[in-house]
This record gives structure tokens, sequence and C-alpha cells, in this order.
């Protein structure tokens, strides 16, 4: 994908590349997350102004080029794949179990679309009946 592509996607709102992840994914049947050296996977942590705790998300892409983009700037982070059955099968229970929520594809402007991971999985899954 071009960078004119990337930035563009990355340039829409939450809603609109919350849809295009949905998408991408169906049709490439595979998450893209970041890991470290220790191959442990970047989880954010997001304060938020109206109540007293944040929420702890998975950051998640549709493509390796969108998570490298993120990246940027940080040494230790490398995009893994994940396929779609392991996606479904170990980490969204995992993440439901550890109280994680899913942060799918953030945008240049630092704003994410945060959703359940089975909120997610019954999205993903409805995307993919259109394939």
């Amino acid at each position: 994908m071009s960078d004119d592509g990337l930035v563009g996607i990355l340039g829409l709102d939450g809603e609109e590349r919350y849809d295009y992840f949905l998408s991408m994914v169906a049709e490439e049947r595979e998450v893209w997350i970041l890991v470290n050296a220790d191959n442990r996977f970047l989880k954010i942590s997001s304060e938020d102004e109206d109540e007293d705790e944040g929420v702890e998300y998975l950051p998640v892409w549709p493509a390796s080029a969108f998570a490298l983009e993120y990246a940027k700037g940080a040494d230790d982070l490398l995009p893994k794949s994940i396929s779609l059955p392991d996606f479904f099968r170990k980490w969204v229970p995992g993440l439901s179990k550890d109280g994680l929520e899913v942060g799918v594809l953030p945008g240049l402007d630092k704003t994410v679309w945060i959703t359940e991971a089975e909120e997610l999985k019954r999205d993903l899954q409805d995307a993919m009946s259109d394939f």
C-alpha cells in the first residue's frame, strides 16, 4: 500500500477506520499486533476524563504496514500476524478474561475505536459472511 493510501485511511474517523478494518480482516483472515523483542504484545492504557479509571486495550491493525506506521520511532516493536481462527479461539477469550478491550486501527489523530473482544469477533464474523 502506498504511503498516501495509508495516510488517507489513517486520516478517516474512527467509525470509518473500524469499517475498513472489518472488511480488510474479513478478506485477509488475519489481525496484526505489535510485539517487543521478548514477544510481549503492546498494551495501551488510556485515561478516560469522564471516569476514574482508564481503559487497557490491545491495539490491532488490518495489515503490517499500519502497525509499522504506528510503531515508527519505537525501536523494539515489530508487527506480528495472528490468524483469524487463532484470534477467535485464543485471543478473544484471553482478552475477555484479562479485562482487556481491543483498540481497532488507531488513527493519525491518536483516536481509536475501542470495543470488547467478543463484540469485535461478532462484527468480524458478520463481515466474513459477506465474502
